[in-house]
Parts: structure tokens; C-alpha cells; sequence
């Protein structure tokens, strides 16, 4: 049997996690009869035990089933916590959703993508509605950006039982293809099964998304689920000094084998070599008792400690302690829209009950517990005096002096700098710490070190980039690459509530700094030479970004640390330059290009003539600088020209404005404007994937081929968004697309015409026309 976990089975918060398969399992209470109004979201049945992910090379439809039941389960189990229907759409926090999109969410990617594997029909989507708002969530570019329909407009969210029964047939929909599909084993990347795998752990993820904005509720509105426990708040000994333990100079090799029988997400797959100076590193993650010295000694208010985004993060938050401790000081709220002026932190003791031991219904700790109970909580103050308590998934409770504090990245940074020359693990540093045994309340690891997996994800250094031999998966062609853009840090090891690939060894997730997760961290001194070279990425690729600019990704690390920075293994960010754009605007207005558009332009028209195409809504997928996007604009009612340049589609909309814009071209300056006089029609987007919302089309002009990571994943959209008896025409300077595309297009779309002629010399481009049945 393979071993990539580091522990699975029930959900203790902040505590041990059993494995179902071990002797010592401690078994939740059975479903009975509703018990609260919320009940009513599960489709299935009530449970926090999580079961192991399946073995790939010898699954069974069984098992594929019960893990699929158990992941549905585990999620809808979570959301039984709210008291009514009015919490779903609540906004916890203001740079995420309200928490019905979560809920929806899951299920409407296991519809998405098992379209994209062929498991299903797109006739077989249940409401596409329902799979448009729910489809994409939130990745925002600072701590005060939100985020709408890209195509403009706000979220209408539906009733909540609408989405109840959603879920409910989605359960059947992916039951019944389990039950009909045939299983071949090994189940790999290139299965169509593949795809099933990937909505059950991305609805793991989820688990866990949803989970950290619970906890950021008011407490009034959450309520204990039944079955549920809390980790127990001390260990068997006391945490005392935390100690700092050597590892000596070692090599790792970081990466999953491609042919590993587990599910893993893409940015897991790859191999890197690395050679890790030796160093220290505290025995155990920074507890809340060692955080609240920092909050003390005012390094809050301390510019000195923190980089620069971070200091400015800090600022605009208000930040003075942790998100979850609870003061009594009326702190600034970060909740979103409808909860905005919501704080945990409240200054009248009628509005705070558990602040003050009165009772707060069935879920609060504190009301009335007199002694120990099973989950080893006491009523008296657990902190001794400690002057904050800790916000937990249902609960505000006396703080957990020896629990891991939760922090973002800034805060962890500006810790370690306070706490003099130390700094956050290295991603390949986090690797030697685990020696052979991970842990969470459990002996240490044979180097010594306790809960480097599970507990709480932990901060390290590196930004988030793909290991050497790095590529897309094509049924999620932008999980990973656009967080590849050094905004994004690595967290590693997992939590308490980690299941299925987030509790694998080989589980990297990447976050943005002032994100908030189930994350701690512990400090790190490098011991070696100071010359010597640390493996530390540090990705050095400048990233455009559309009324941004230049987005700064430096982080400072310690001045004595050796990094060579590494570009960004995300191929749209390492070609959106200003050179790329301008050699764009060159190709297309200035040289040969504006007639070969012309030429393309007049072969469209035979084919829209010829097989008789509704010129409705046009689409041209990878638009460039512009000119041929505003040839076609006149031959439709509407065009969506898209691509994922930011730098180009910036020069699109510039010259839709009536901008003319110069061209540096052999020494002299050309001036550059739109082809046409109008181009009210035209919508210029930057997109890094066709969300459903885009809609569909009567024609797609799909010049992108020769330019995106994976050709496979934007040939699988494609095949649902073109209207019945409508046109597809590909242009690509690569002579195998052809082959490539007939097999992914199918028995769907039959190609037509081909045409091609020279660009330059010894470069052709072939233009095929393709319709659908």
C-alpha cells in the first residue's frame, strides 16, 4: 500500500486527526433526526471523518464511490454550523465571497470539469445558471480589492433552496456516471477519471476554505455541529522552551513521481535538487503564548520589523493582534459588505456573552462548563491571566496557550524579525524537517521537531512556482500558473482539517501574503557559511498587471542569505512584456500583418457565406494588439476579444479609445490607430481561461494555440461554447495543430477548408475552418 499522507480521519480541530484504519480510531456519533434547521443543506448524511484517498493503480468503483459520498459529505457537514438560511449570505471576510457561493461551489466544478473529461455531456449540465455564478471564486491582487462578474455586473444570489437542490442532483448526476463509466486502471492524468478526482479534492480544499471563514463569524451566528470535537488544548506535557534543534547540510529532491498512484495537483509534479545549507529551526510551531510577547512589546505598532508590503497590509487593516484573538478594545472589523462593521473584539460586555461566562446557546464553551470536559477544555481561564481569547471554528473560548498561533505571512515575517536574525523554512528546509515520522500531538520526528504535518499549515519563504518539468493539467489549465507571480508564498504540511492530497507529503499550496488560512509558522537561522547559496525561490519575473502596473514581488529575506532568483515557470508572465506588445503592435499595424488580417479577414467571409453562420456574438481568442479583433467586430453584432497578455489587451482598449499610439520601428516612431472608426461592439478582456459566463458563440477565431502553456485544455472549452452549426476557425504557425486538435474536436466538429500562406521567410500560417454538427 502507498504512504503519501501524513495523517487523515476525523476533523479535530487544532488536534490529532485519526486515521479510520488505526485501532485507537475515536468514533463520532451516527446520524439521527435533524436536530437544526441547517440540517436540511446535507444531500447526504452528517460526518467529520475523512477517509483515505484511493489507490489509483488498484481502486474500485466501490471505493471511488465512497470517497466521492465522503467528500460531498464532509463539505455539506460544515455548513450545518450556521443557525439559519440568513448566514449563507453573510461575507465574513471582505476580500472573499458570501459563504452560499462556497457551498454551491464544489458541486458546479465537478459539472465543469467532468464536461471537460468527456464523463459527461454538456447537455447533462443540471442548471447552467447556477454552474455561471458559482463557477469562479476570489484571487484578489491586494488586502483592498474585491471582485465581481469579470464581465461586469454583481452576484444575484439564488435561494438557498434552490442550491440545496442543486447539490442533491449533482450527487445523483456523479453517482450515476461512476456506476456507468468503465474503470481502467492505472487511473492517470490522461483518464477521463482523472477529472472525478479533481473535483473530490478540490471540494477538500474547500473544507477547509470554508472552515477559516466560519471561524471568522460572528459567534452568534455559528453553532457546534453534531459529531464535531475540539482538539484537546494541552498535550501530554507542557509546552515549555522552544527550543532551537541543528539539521545538518543535506541534499532533497522536492517533486511527485508522475507516476505515483495518488491524485496531485500539477505545481506537485516535477523534480528539484536541492542542496540546503545546514541550519535551526524551533522545535515547535510559535504558540499563541510566545506571539502574545511580539503583540506586548508593541511590534504592531514596530515599522522596523515588517517589509514593506507587509507594514502597509498592517495599516490599512489596523491590525493589533492576531485575526483570531478576542480583546475587549473594539478593534477594527476586516469583515465584508453586510457584515462590515461586525469585530469580535467588542467593547460593550451586553453584546460579547462569552466574554463575560453568560451563555450563548448550545454552541459557546463558555456557558456554564464548570470542570473539564471530554475535548480536556476547562471554564476557568486556560491563559492565566493571558489577556485575549481565541475565536475557534463555533466558539470563543480562554485562550490555548500551547495551540499554534494563526497568522498571515506579514505577521509571521515581522515576528521573526523581532525576534532577531531569524526568518521563516524554506520550502526544501520544511522537506529535512520531517525526517520519517509526521506528527501532530504525537512524538516528534526523529530530528526532534513536533507538528511539521498537521496542526496548521506553515509559512515558508519561497514563492509559490512550478518545480523544474512543470506543466498544466488540461481539465484545470490555470490551478496553479497564474499564482506563480511572486504575490503567492508556500504553505506546507497541512491542519487539523487537511483530508485527501492536502494531507500528502507532497501537498504544496501557494497563498497570497495577507491571505488568511489555517497557517502558523516556525522560525529558522541559517548555520553555514554566509556565502553559501540557499534553494530558496525568489522569482524575479516582473508581472503586469491591468490598472496596476508592475506589481513589486521582492520580498527582503535576511541580508546574509545567498538567493539567485528564478523566473516564473508560468509561460503568459514570462511573454507579457512591453517589448512583446510592442512587437505585437508592430506585426499588426506597421509591417506585413495589417494585410495578412485582411487577407484572413476576406476567408472569413466566404466561410460565414458559404455555410451560412449567424453573425450574432464572435469570439477571438488570443486577440493580440488589436487588428484583426476590430476587422471582425464589423462583421458581427457583438465580439468578445480576449487574451491573456495583460500588456496587449491594454494596447486594445488604448486604441479603442481613439488612442494612436507610437511604435518605436528602426530607429523612428510610427504612430499606431484602429483600423475602424468604431468599435463600440468590441469587449476587450484579459483572460486566463473561459469562465461560463463568456457565453457562446457563432464563431470563435482561436489564434492562441501557438502561445499557451497547454493547447489540450483550451481545445476541451472550445467544444462546449460554439453554437450548433457554428464556426471554429484556428490560426497557428505550427503544422502538427491540425493533428493535435481533430481527436479533442471529435465527432463535434468537422473541419472544412485549410488554408496557409508565409508570414516570413520559411514561417507559414495554416488556417483551418472547422463546423460544428
Amino acid at each position: 500500500m502507498y504512504s503519501d499522507q501524513g495523517r487523515v480521519g476525523a476533523l479535530l480541530e487544532n488536534g490529532s486527526i485519526f486515521d479510520d484504519s488505526s485501532p485507537k480510531r475515536r468514533r463520532f456519533p451516527r446520524c439521527g433526526q435533524l436536530v437544526n434547521a441547517m440540517d436540511k443543506v446535507l444531500t447526504g448524511k452528517l460526518t467529520f471523518h475523512s477517509l483515505k484517498p484511493c489507490d489509483l493503480s488498484k481502486t474500485n468503483k466501490g471505493e471511488i464511490k465512497a470517497y466521492f459520498e465522503n467528500s460531498y459529505n464532509l463539505d455539506e457537514s460544515l455548513f450545518t454550523s450556521l443557525k439559519d438560511e440568513s448566514v449563507f449570505y453573510k461575507c465574513p471576510d471582505r476580500l472573499r465571497l458570501p459563504l452560499i457561493f462556497y457551498y454551491g461551489h464544489t458541486a458546479c466544478v465537478y459539472v465543469n470539469k467532468l464536461i471537460l473529461a468527456d464523463l459527461i455531456k454538456p447537455e447533462e449540465r443540471i442548471n447552467l445558471e447556477l454552474e455561471t455564478i458559482f463557477e469562479t471564486g476570489v484571487d484578489e491582487m491586494s488586502w483592498d480589492d474585491t471582485e465581481n462578474y469579470r464581465m461586469g455586473g454583481k452576484y444575484k444570489w439564488p435561494a438557498l433552496d434552490d442550491v440545496i437542490e442543486y447539490r442533491r442532483r449533482v450527487r445523483k448526476l456523479i453517482i450515476d456516471c461512476i456506476e456507468k463509466t468503465e474503470l481502467e486502471l492505472p487511473i492517470t492524468m490522461d483518464s477521463q477519471w482523472w477529472g472525478l478526482f479533481m473535483g473530490m479534492e478540490h471540494e477538500r480544499i474547500h473544507v477547509e476554505t470554508s472552515s477559516v471563514l466560519i471561524c471568522q463569524l460572528p459567534v452568534d451566528m455559528v453553532q457546534k455541529p453534531r459529531g464535531y470535537m475540539y482538539g484537546p488544548s494541552k498535550g501530554p506535557l507542557p509546552v515549555e522552551e522552544n527550543s532551537m534543534l541543528s539539521v545538518s547540510a543535506q541534499e532533497v529532491v522536492l517533486g511527485k513521481p508522475w507516476d505515483f498512484p495518488s491524485y496531485g495537483w500539477d505545481n506537485e509534479y516535477g523534480k528539484r535538487h536541492c542542496k540546503v545549507p545546514a541550519f535551526m529551526a524551533s522545535k515547535y510551531l510559535i504558540t499563541n503564548k510566545e506571539f502574545l510577547e511580539f503583540v506586548q512589546a508593541e511590534g504592531y505598532q514596530r515599522k522596523e520589523f515588517w517589509t514593506d508590503e507587509g507594514w502597509k497590509w498592517k495599516e490599512f487593516c489596523k491590525a493589533c493582534h492576531p485575526l483570531f484573538w478576542v480583546c475587549d478594545k473594539g478593534c477594527v472589523p476586516r469583515c465584508g459588505e453586510n457584515l462590515g462593521k461586525f469585530t469580535h473584539c467588542r467593547t460593550d460586555p451586553k453584546i460579547e456573552p462569552c466574554l463575560n461566562h453568560l451563555p450563548n446557546g448550545i454552541n459557546s464553551y463558555c456557558n456554564g462548563h464548570e470542570t473539564t470536559d471530554d475535548n480536556g477544555h476547562q471554564a476557568s481561564d486556560e491563559g492565566g491571566g493571558f489577556p485575549y481569547r481565541l475565536r475557534c471554528m463555533f466558539d470563543v473560548i480562554p485562550m490555548a496557550l500551547d495551540w499554534p498561533v494563526q497568522v498571515n505571512y506579514h505577521e509571521a515575517k515581522a515576528y521573526s524579525s523581532w525576534r532577531g536574525c531569524y526568518r521563516l523554512p524554506s520550502e526544501a528546509e520544511h522537506y529535512l524537517m520531517r525526517g520519517n515520522m509526521p506528527v501532530n500531538l504525537f512524538p516528534p520526528t526523529d530530528l526532534g521537531f513536533h507538528d511539521v504535518m498537521g496542526n496548521v499549515w506553515e509559512w515558508t519563504e519561497d514563492h509559490f512556482n512550478g518545480l523544474p518539468g512543470f506543466k498544466t493539467m488540461p481539465l484545470y489549465d490555470d490551478f496553479s500558473g497564474p499564482c506563480f507571480d511572486g504575490l503567492h508564498n508556500i504553505i506546507m504540511g497541512g491542519s487539523w482539517i487537511s483530508t485527501g492530497d492536502e494531507a500528502s507529503r507532497f501537498a504544496r499550496f501557494g497563498f497570497r501574503r495577507h491571505f488568511m488560512q489555517h497557517c502558523g509558522f516556525r522560525v529558522v537561522k541559517s548555520l553555514d557559511d554566509k556565502l553559501k547559496k540557499h534553494p530558496i525561490c525568489i522569482i524575479n519575473t516582473p508581472v503586469y498587471v491591468q490598472n496596476h502596473g508592475i506589481i513589486d514581488n521582492e520580498v527582503p529575506l535576511m541580508n546574509e542569505l545567498v538567493i539567485e532568483p528564478v523566473p516564473s515557470t508560468y509561460a503568459n508572465y514570462a511573454s507579457d512584456t512591453v517589448e512583446n506588445m510592442l512587437n505585437h503592435l508592430k506585426q499588426e499595424y506597421v509591417h506585413e500583418g495589417f494585410t495578412h488580417h485582411i487577407l484572413e479577414q476576406v476567408w472569413i467571409k466566404q466561410w460565414l457565406k458559404t455555410y451560412d453562420i449567424e453573425r450574432r456574438r464572435f469570439l477571438h481568442l488570443g486577440c493580440g494588439a488589436g487588428d484583426l479583433s476590430f476587422r471582425l467586430g464589423a462583421l458581427c453584432d457583438q465580439l468578445l476579444a480576449t487574451d491573456p497578455s495583460a500588456y496587449l489587451i491594454d494596447a486594445c482598449l488604448r486604441l479603442q479609445s481613439g488612442e494612436t499610439v507610437k511604435v518605436p520601428d528602426d530607429g523612428s516612431t510610427v504612430p499606431v490607430a484602429a483600423p475602424v472608426a468604431n468599435g463600440e461592439n468590441i469587449v476587450f478582456k484579459q483572460f486566463t481561461w473561459l469562465p461560463n459566463e463568456v457565453g457562446f458563440f457563432d464563431m470563435v477565431v482561436a489564434a492562441l494555440f501557438d502561445r499557451v502553456q497547454d493547447m489540450t485544455a483550451w481545445a476541451l472549452r472550445l467544444r462546449e461554447i460554439v453554437n450548433k452549426r457554428g464556426l471554429i476557425v484556428v490560426m497557428s504557425t505550427n503544422e502538427n495543430t491540425e493533428q493535435h486538435l481533430a481527436p479533442i474536436f471529435g465527432k463535434r466538429f468537422n473541419r472544412v477548408d485549410s488554408r496557409e500562406f508565409s508570414i516570413t521567410d520559411g514561417v507559414k500560417k495554416i488556417i483551418t475552418a472547422w463546423i460544428r454538427q
